[in-house]
């Protein structure tokens, strides 16, 4: 695996010159997916936490993603998880979800970080110093942290719907549009975890 890059750290090393003791990358995985839910984590490392390999976890394969997820939760100062189901999502939109689950995993964190840098553009509604960062997932350590414990718990979650539900081969997909899943729809219409206002699902409600 490559070696943490000293870029890749350099928002943290930054954010601890101007006396944030506990800055928190975040991220999420599953806002493109037809089924299931988003998913988002938070993740703290003491200043002197250096776990090899992390990266965006879209570059890393399942069975890496799954390595440094064991290592990310061991070494990490503190960690959280937050999921919001297809219902909510269907509710109110994947945007507003997204930052539930976001905002969900950061006041599960122990210490409260006094920082947070978000993947992507979005701001969560707390009171926190946070900046968000475009392709964060790839310019920043904590936020790539993130992404390996928001994509691993999210993939786990779908495995186990795959049980319930075989047909739709979730385990496979992971309930993003792929050609199988959507035959998969057409063919068998949409289960409990669908989404249904989705383009590819809310065409064949009541199926």
């Amino acid at each position: 695996m490559p070696p943490v890059s000293s870029g890749q750290q350099s928002f943290e090393k930054l954010l601890r010159t101007q006396g944030h003791k506990w800055t928190a990358g975040v991220d999420e995985a599953g806002r493109g997916p037809l089924a299931g839910p988003v998913v988002a984590a938070a993740v703290i490392f003491p200043s002197n936490g250096k776990i090899p390999g992390v990266r965006d976890s879209k570059k890393l394969t399942s069975n890496q993603r799954e390595g440094l997820y064991q290592a990310i939760t061991s070494q990490a100062l503190t960690w959280g998880v937050g999921i919001v189901g297809p219902r909510e999502i269907e509710e109110s939109n994947i945007a507003r979800a997204t930052i539930k689950a976001m905002t969900e995993a950061v006041v599960r964190l122990d210490p409260t970080p006094d920082f947070l840098l978000i993947d992507g553009i979005l701001t969560l509604p707390i009171g926190i110093p946070q900046r968000p960062v475009k392709n964060g997932d790839e310019l920043c350590y904590a936020i790539a942290a993130a992404s390996i414990v928001a994509k691993v718990t999210r993939d786990r979650l779908m495995v186990e719907y795959h049980h319930h539900y075989p047909q739709y081969n979730f385990a496979r997909h992971k309930g993003y549009p792929t050609r199988e899943h959507l035959e998969a729809i057409r063919r068998h219409g949409c289960c409990a975890i669908h989404r249904r206002t989705f383009r590819g699902v809310r065409e064949y409600i009541g199926r």
